[in-house]
């Protein structure tokens, strides 16, 4: 059985769901992305990856700046679809617009609901050391990421991955996910259940200065800020007046006064245990692995780093 589909999604992250749906018997019947936007320093205009995916297999595709309009809202009644699936598209969805569809607008979202609602629940949940994140399968409503639930995978968190690392893994989980429910859908047989608000927590934007490496916090919860904001904005500390942006680092089992490099191999003590930095960036250049970074910086053992 064929469903008539509208897609939302804008980054990388939603396209494996959209190659599914594509290779899929289902009728797409639009996809909507956010509009182009300029790369670094305004020099190039960028289409998103749906926009790009969506061109390649020749989709109807729309970029309006907001649906909050007749335009849109006319638009998308007379298609007519059975669901739409969204999956991080990036604007908000006016309330009118939710009753559009026959079985509704269904979300795609990467944490383990009523954890993590919100824009960055992959940083989040790596941040926080949860030890499992998964995909949850959800009705949206006007309030944030708290329709009721339908369907979720579950994953372990290994405490080395970045969040680039388990956003690809998700991202494939999640187009697995979505058309497990579609299926569902299909055959009558999708429970939707309300979440426990009580337990809802919030993954909020991540801000630049979030970067910054506490010291005096434990090696686990340092690596884990690593690992959260790899690759963007990235974890970082400064050493007389140059930001040093970390990559990649492991955990040693030695204990110093927190921020002081306890040899000559990068390794800085922390509140308890020490972080091991084996990849590095040094403001306005590229990143390099430790041995070559230590070649042209001296960053010398017994100093603090603050």
């Amino acid at each position: 059985m064929s469903q008539k589909i509208v897609f939302m999604g804008t980054p990388e992250f939603s396209t494996p769901t959209l190659e599914s749906l594509v290779n899929s018997n289902h009728k797409i019947l639009a996809v909507y992305s956010q509009p182009a936007s300029k790369a670094n320093r305004g020099q190039k205009i960028i289409p998103s990856k749906v926009e790009i995916l969506a061109k390649e297999h020749t989709l109807n595709l729309r970029t309006p700046d907001s649906l909050d309009n007749d335009e849109e809202y006319d638009y998308l009644k007379k298609l007519e679809p059975d669901i739409v699936i969204v999956i991080a598209y990036g604007k908000i969805i006016p309330k009118k617009f939710l009753n559009l569809s026959k079985y509704g607008f269904i979300n795609v979202h990467a944490s383990l609901l009523p954890k993590w609602r919100g824009a960055a629940p992959i940083q989040r949940s790596i941040m926080n050391l949860d030890n499992q994140t998964g995909i949850s399968i959800m009705k949206i409503v006007e309030e944030l990421d708290a329709g009721p639930v339908m369907h979720q995978d579950k994953i372990q968190i290994n405490e080395n991955v970045d969040s680039l690392t388990l956003s690809k893994v998700l991202s494939k989980l999640g187009a697995k996910s979505i058309m497990k429910a579609i299926d569902k859908i299909e055959k009558g047989e999708a429970r939707f259940i309300e979440q426990n608000h009580g337990e809802a927590t919030y993954a909020k934007k991540i801000l630049k200065n979030e970067g910054k490496i506490n010291w005096n916090e434990n090696a686990k919860k340092v690596l884990a800020k690593i690992n959260g904001l790899n690759p963007n904005p990235g974890a970082w500390f400064e050493h007389k007046n140059q930001r040093f942006k970390v990559w990649k680092a492991e955990i040693v089992n030695q204990n110093n006064n927190p921020g002081k490099i306890i040899d000559d191999r990068l390794t800085i003590a922390c509140k308890e245990q020490s972080i091991k930095i084996l990849e590095i960036q040094k403001e306005g250049k590229n990143r390099q692995l430790i041995d070559h970074f230590l070649l042209g910086n001296k960053i010398k053992t017994g100093e603090i780093i603050i």
